[in-house]
C-alpha cells in the first residue's frame, strides 16, 4: 500500500489518502505500507504534523524493529524539510546497522 499524508494537495493515483498523523500511522502499524509520503504542516498543528509520523518510526525502530517503508518527504515548507530529512536520514541509518537510536 502507498500512503499519502497531505491536507492540501491531490492523492496520487492509486495512493492511500490519510489526512492526519494518526491516521498515517494506524496504517504503519498493519505492516501493508510499502511506500509513505510526508506533508508536514496538515493545517492544524495540535492534531500533528508529518514529523510526529517520522519520530513515531523512530521510535518504532528503535524499540520494535520496525521494518522500515520507502519513505518521501514532500512539504513545501523549506525549514521542516531540512529537519526531516535529517531524522529520516538517521532513522535509515539506524535500521540499516540494526542500532537503537538515541
Amino acid at each position: 500500500m502507498d500512503v499519502f499524508l497531505d491536507d492540501r494537495r491531490q492523492t496520487p493515483f492509486g495512493w492511500t489518502r490519510v489526512y492526519w498523523p494518526d491516521q498515517a500511522i494506524a496504517l504503519l502499524e498493519s505492516g501493508k505500507v510499502e511506500l509513505i509520503s510526508l506533508d508536514h504542516d496538515l493545517g492544524d498543528d495540535k492534531r500533528g504534523t508529518g514529523m510526529d509520523v517520522l519520530l513515531w518510526i523512530e521510535r518504532a525502530v528503535a524499540e520494535d524493529g520496525f521494518r522500515l517503508p520507502d519513505i518521501r518527504i514532500h512539504t513545501a515548507d523549506p525549514l521542516a524539510r531540512k529537519k526531516m530529512q535529517a531524522l529520516l536520514d538517521e532513522i535509515i541509518a539506524a535500521s540499516a546497522r540494526g542500532a537503537r537510536l538515541a
